[in-house]
């Protein structure tokens, strides 16, 4: 009899270790997204333009096509001192 409920106690976790598998997985990237025009001078994540090797290139404070991840959802209400972040490269004064 014991045999039996272990084989049940068994089968029952596995299902549930199957059906765990199959929900879908949140990453990093899902809960962030890239604003431009909000990195500090050498501290963007990526993009900073031609001739850049990419993370931690951005010429200037706040340069419009240089990117940073956060939290998803916040960029565009971000305010920096030449206006607010944006989901796709800017074009800022020189």
């Amino acid at each position: 009899m014991a045999g039996i409920a272990s084989k049940a106690i068994l089968a029952a976790s596995l299902a549930t270790a199957v059906s765990l598998l199959s929900l879908p997985q949140a990453s990093a990237a899902d809960e962030k997204e890239k604003c431009y025009g909000v990195a500090l001078k050498g501290q963007n994540d990526c993009a900073a333009g031609p001739g850049t090797t990419c993370a931690g290139t951005s010429k200037v404070d706040y340069q419009g096509n240089a990117w940073k991840l956060v939290p998803k959802g916040t960029c565009v209400t971000m305010q920096t001192p030449l206006g607010p972040g944006s989901l796709a490269p800017i074009t800022r004064p020189s």
